[in-house]
């Protein structure tokens, strides 16, 4: 038996290619273009046969009768069996003039050659988009009856098939597969669509929220996923049966899911949250299309919409097609392929392979240098407190990815151990005695990174300074106030102000500022504390969106708990799990990296929304814990005494990791 294939090295065609030649003394012709003739050998590995079983044909499938030389035609006449059309674009994101040249012009070329070599059958593999959006249930004997198919997508994909249905002069078989995901028993895919567009909002989710947190998800029609192994082996298998010319088959899930089904399907196999309530698309269609037209014609909207599609790698149509309103009718393959063995595998069964998959070869973050030192070697980047604690931790991180690490703080002592620190590991920092919490000290300090640095590239706000005393010990303590937002907020602005002129003029900088989880938590007894990182903060927030635009990000870290010299004469934090010192630098990297907006702890978010939908729950919680924990001995003046805690506030401090008590 000899066969002839277009998109042989696609992801359904290599398959195909690989079933057909297992049949006993098989032959393969595949279109290939010359400038991808290195890729031959590949092929034929993968396959597992010789060169004589594996044909090379050089051509184009834009080219008239594929642009195939005379003498290979010539060869090829009356030889081939069977030939299949699987050369297509399938991405619902490409431009439309690329897919009228391969989807309409490209089967035109195909048709012909097929009549011109003369082969015995010709197999197309439509799709099911060349429906276009039906409304209702679409049979296999349907093809005038498609409607709503504008989009380049489904457009192309009916009209390749109408030139099949018209023109062609060799006896034809339409295949219609759903949405092709990878393969059932590896999960292998090449490329991302269909489903796979929605993998990165999962795992987002999975990032953000425990995986026990209820979730709200969209519903919409049916849509219809197979995988490549079931359409690879009912194209094969109903290929060589007699009796299929001039038919169509649906390669299809008799069954189908709706949108919410596969997203809460997906999302238990990825372990993110459960998507248990759903929010039915359908619901916006009540917006008439002028006012939807007249809010995309604002700059805002659309540079939202844009970032969000992009963020979340979703292709501008994708929603378009969310209330997907056709179902597709099987009978006539069901039929066909009875007692054979090929169905279509339930997706629940196979859908942690294909996510698998995904994460470990296509998610894109993976072809993304996300080390270190690819995003900070030779920039310079400021760590202000970094003799000690989180930051000279993160100062290490930095210098040993190449960074020009420069730390400041008041105490030369300290820095010059820390400049020691540095050498003996290898590396150097710059280090500068500088008093954040003095303006002019800081005007002066800055003033000295412009002119030996030209300014900096990363400036991580950690410079810091934490008090734990309840309110009712602070009456007569009014400089605690004060002297804390000096630091926090004051200080950390003034730096921030001294070194954004230069960022903004070389349209690119990252601010990284340390703040606590008690903002979102509203902790007790840190009330100046919280409330100097709070207006960080909120100053932050309105920073980032002036110089959205300007290439300067901001990221705001809620830090939970940490081991440092500033949380020491708090005793009852001995007990306390907290992290250590480079397991916060290691958050401060990944901001540098990542460029998140926030990074938090799932507790302190927990927090936050407990505050947003359940205030007096949240206060009647807070307020418990206080009362449960006392001042420190510090706090209350007593510096040799220990506060005893109770049984409940033991299991509370154990229970409650890394939130301000």
């Amino acid at each position: 038996m000899q066969y002839f294939v277009t998109g042989a090295t696609g992801f359904i065609g290599k398959r195909l290619v690989k079933k057909l030649l297992e049949r006993k003394g098989s032959v393969v012709h595949f279109l290939i273009r010359k400038e991808s003739e290195g890729k031959v050998a590949g092929l034929r590995e993968y396959w597992g046969v010789s060169a004589a079983r594996a044909v090379p044909v050089f051509g184009d499938l834009t080219a008239k009768k594929l642009g195939v030389a005379a003498d290979d035609t010539k060869k090829l006449k009356g030889q081939v069996d069977h030939f299949y059309h699987l050369a297509a674009v399938y991405d619902l994101a490409a431009d439309e003039e690329s897919q009228v040249a391969v989807n309409i012009d490209g089967t035109r070329n195909t048709v012909e050659f097929a009549k011109a070599i003369d082969a015995s059958h010709f197999h197309h593999v439509s799709s099911i988009a060349a429906a276009g959006l039906y409304e209702g249930v679409f049979r296999e004997d349907m093809f005038e009856e498609a409607e709503n198919y504008d989009h380049p997508y489904f457009r192309t994909k009916h009209e390749s098939e109408k030139i099949v249905r018209k023109e062609s002069k060799v006896p034809w078989t339409v295949y219609r597969p759903a949405m092709v995901v990878g393969d059932s028993q590896t999960g292998e895919m090449d490329k991302i669509d269909g489903p796979y567009y929605f993998f990165k909002l999962i795992q987002r989710m999975r990032q953000l929220l425990p995986p026990w947190m209820p979730a709200v998800g969209l519903e919409g029609g049916r849509v219809n996923i197979v995988p490549v192994d079931f359409v690879v082996d009912a194209l094969d298998y109903l290929s060589h049966k007699a009796d299929i010319t001039k038919r169509c088959f649906h390669l299809v899930d008799p069954v189908g899911y709706r949108v919410g089904d596969v997203l809460d399907i997906f999302s238990r196999a990825a372990h993110a949250p459960r998507m248990n309530l759903f929010v039915n698309a359908a619901l916006l269609g009540f917006i008439p299309k002028s006012i939807k037209k007249g809010l995309m014609a604002v700059a805002p909207i659309r540079r939202i919409r844009a970032a969000i599609m992009k963020d979340l790698a979703l292709p501008e149509d994708m929603l378009t097609f969310v209330n997907y309103p056709t179902r597709f009718d099987n009978r006539e393959t069901a039929a066909a392929l009875k007692g054979s063995g090929i169905t279509v595998p339930n997706l629940k069964d196979y859908a942690w392979r294909i996510w698998d998959y995904w994460e470990r070869h296509l998610d894109p973050d993976l072809h993304i240098d996300r080390s270190l030192r690819g995003t900070v070697g030779g920039k310079v980047v400021l760590v202000t407190g970094g003799s000690s604690g989180i930051g000279l931790a993160a100062a290490h991180k930095f210098a040993e990815a190449g960074a020009v690490t420069i730390i400041c703080g008041r105490d030369q002592d300290k820095l010059d151990e820390a400049c020691k620190e540095a050498k003996a590991k290898g590396y150097e920092f710059v280090a500068y005695a500088a008093d954040i919490a003095d303006m002019a000290d800081c005007d002066r300090f800055i003033a000295l990174l412009v002119e030996n640095h030209g300014g900096v590239d990363f400036l991580i706000n950690n410079a810091g300074r934490s008090i734990r005393r309840a309110i009712e010990s602070s009456y007569d303590r009014f400089h605690d106030f004060e002297r804390t937002m000096q630091l926090n907020y004051f200080g950390c602005l003034r730096v921030t102000m001294g070194l954004l002129p230069g960022m903004a003029e070389r349209r690119k900088g990252h601010v990284v500022n340390i703040s606590s989880i008690g903002v979102l938590t509203n902790a007790p007894r840190f009330s100046a504390y919280v409330a100097s990182k709070a207006a960080l903060d909120a100053w932050t927030r309105c920073a980032s969106s002036e110089f959205a635009d300007r290439g300067i990000t901001f990221t705001t870290i809620n830090m939970p708990l940490v081991r440092t010299p500033m949380i020491a004469p708090t005793g009852i934090y001995n007990n306390v799990p907290t992290l250590a010192p480079e397991e916060a630098a290691d958050m401060i990297a990944d901001a540098c990296i990542s460029k998140p907006v926030r990074i938090a702890t799932r507790l302190g978010i927990s927090g936050q929304v407990l505050h947003a939908l359940l205030p007096r729950v949240a206060q009647i919680a807070m307020n418990t814990s206080f009362r449960m924990f006392p001042d420190s001995s510090a706090a209350k003046g007593d510096k040799g005494g220990k506060p005893t805690l109770s049984p409940e506030a033991i299991a509370m401090q154990q229970m409650m990791r890394g939130i301000h008590f």
